[in-house]
């Protein structure tokens, strides 16, 4: 099983590595970071960076794709040759996945269309424009495409995965031996949660403002 990790400038690090660190434990599995051009891509802050081994021209068929996201998503919205692979992908893969607002690149190349999927909370209405059904949930299936909300739920959808596809048993064990118990200090992780002024905040200060 070949798993494409797409990586992109300005990507959200945890949004590719966690999926990755769940899914590449599959048994048989060969996981491969692709870009448009091989060598380090940088993540949002710049100060990081994950190198890409092989292009997308490269990786023409992989069998699981996970898209994440990240304020560079907005550079890709309009990139035919992201949009153009991933529909090329899609074609022939078992399951299509992303994390955070990466859902907005699977609709921009226009898979979700019909499709009930989830993106960061900042960005769930804007899947509507892509002819999506959001849902405000961690993980959601629909069929073969898999989506997960922002930046840590892509852990969530790594482990859920696994469980697809080894077994309920090899995913708890990976469960277990990642230790993958969260146990945060604070209960602010969904908009439901967090205080309301917070929420507020930063809903003035997303790009994702719909007019």
């Amino acid at each position: 099983m070949q798993i494409a990790i797409v990586l992109f400038d300005r990507f959200t690090a945890l949004d590719a590595v966690g999926p990755y660190e769940m899914l590449s434990r599959a048994p048989g599995a060969e996981t491969v970071l692709v870009a448009e051009r091989t060598g380090p891509v940088r993540n949002d802050s710049g100060s990081l960076s994950l190198v890409a081994d092989r292009t997308l021209a490269e990786v023409p068929a992989p069998d699981l794709v996970i898209v994440p996201g990240g304020p560079g998503q907005s550079d890709q919205m309009e990139n035919e040759a992201l949009l153009g692979w991933l529909r090329t992908a899609d074609a022939t893969s078992t399951w299509t996945t992303s994390v955070c607002t990466g859902s907005l690149l699977l609709g921009a190349a226009g898979l979700l269309t019909g499709r009930r999927a989830t993106s960061h909370w900042l960005a769930l209405d804007a899947l509507k424009d892509h002819g999506a059904e959001p849902m405000g949930e961690r993980v959601v299936i629909d069929g073969k495409y898999v989506t997960a909300a922002g930046v840590s739920a892509g852990i969530d959808m790594g482990l859920t995965l696994l469980g697809r596809i080894a077994g309920d048993t090899y995913a708890r064990t990976v469960q277990l031996l990642t230790e993958y118990d969260p146990q945060p200090p604070y209960d602010t992780g969904s908009p439901e949660k967090a205080p309301a002024a917070m929420v507020a905040e930063w809903r003035s200060r997303s790009r994702f403002i719909l007019t």
